[in-house]
């Protein structure tokens, strides 16, 4: 093991310190180097009682780990993946993308076996205005309400009889060993991922050279491409938190194949906008024009007006 240890820094949640766990046991394994972690508390974490689109967007969960990396307590930092702004402040990397876990979204409830078995008027939590909007077409007759706070809060408000159900990433229930609290999965066609849901991202400072290419072999690569095409949608949108946008890409074969959704946040009854583009995918930059691609697609279809809602 290298002499001079590597510190990660990450958030103190649960499932933010599984995160920062999985990739020291990879440094270890892999690359035979000697691992700490800087446990932090963002203001994403703190803030809990308004929605992410009205404080700031997800961006509030990095922030504070840029600091710690731009100052040098930590070398690098581990984040869901779907927290990350598409656009890095200058000088930051997003180095590795690790291998996807489940991308769906999981439908959880102490009573009812599915979003369909819900008595209408039930009240479903959750405060991601992708998922809002999706859940509004398949179900109007429910009560969307907001529900923040980490993963084990959000169970815990779930349990005390807050909500009928709620609505949450299937990854990280999987990670903390909650798999069995699913009581069902949402596949794509029903509820659109969003962009980078279920893969880890490693980001450092740009001029950690020798860190970086180490880093890099983390990398899987299906993954990498597919989540950089899922980001360029966004990107290419000017999406943010305050935007209902989905992107969701898989492999068949060689092919990437990317969905992307977009909804009015303040027009309840207004259609989703969906596209679906497929491309032979072999490096970064065919994965990202794959995005645009999409992206170009939606505002075709009038995605325009939509973002300029949100605004």
């Amino acid at each position: 093991m290298s002499q001079t240890p590597v510190i990660i820094a990450t958030r103190e949640s649960r499932l933010a310190l599984w995160q920062a766990e999985h990739v020291r046991a990879l440094l270890r394994e892999r690359l035979g180097v000697g691992v700490e972690l800087l446990g932090m508390t963002t203001r994403g974490d703190q803030i809990l009682d308004r929605t992410l689109s009205k404080v700031g967007g997800k961006g509030l969960f990095v922030k504070e780990l840029e600091t710690a990396l731009e100052d040098g307590r930590a070398h690098l930092a581990v984040h869901s993946l779907k927290d990350v702004p598409m656009a890095l402040p200058e000088g930051f990397v997003l180095a590795a993308v690790l291998e996807r876990e489940d991308p769906r979204d999981a439908f959880v409830s102490a009573r009812f076996e599915s979003l369909d078995a819900l008595p209408a008027g039930a009240v479903v939590g959750t405060s991601s205005l992708r998922r809002e909007v999706q859940l509004r077409v398949l179900r109007p007759d429910l009560r969307i309400e907001p529900l923040r706070g980490n993963l084990d809060t959000r169970l815990r408000k779930l349990d005390e009889g807050g909500y009928d159900a709620i609505v949450l990433a299937a990854a990280g229930l999987v990670r903390l060993g909650l798999a069995s609290r699913i009581r069902a999965r949402f596949g794509p066609e029903r509820m659109l991922p969003a962009a980078g849901q279920g893969a880890l991202g490693i980001e450092l400072r740009e001029d950690a050279l020798a860190l970086r290419e180490r880093v890099a072999t983390l990398t899987h690569a299906p993954t990498w491409l597919a989540t950089h095409a899922e980001r360029a949608v966004s990107r290419t949108l000017g999406g943010s938190c305050s935007v209902p946008l989905a992107a969701h890409a898989r492999f068949d074969g060689a092919l990437l194949r990317l969905d992307a959704l977009l909804g009015d946040a303040h027009r309840a009854g207004r259609a989703l906008l969906r596209v679906q583009v497929e491309s032979p995918v072999a490096d970064t930059a065919q994965a990202e024009a794959l995005g645009e691609q999409a992206a170009h697609a939606l505002l075709v279809q009038g995605a325009g007006d939509y973002l300029a809602a949100a605004d």
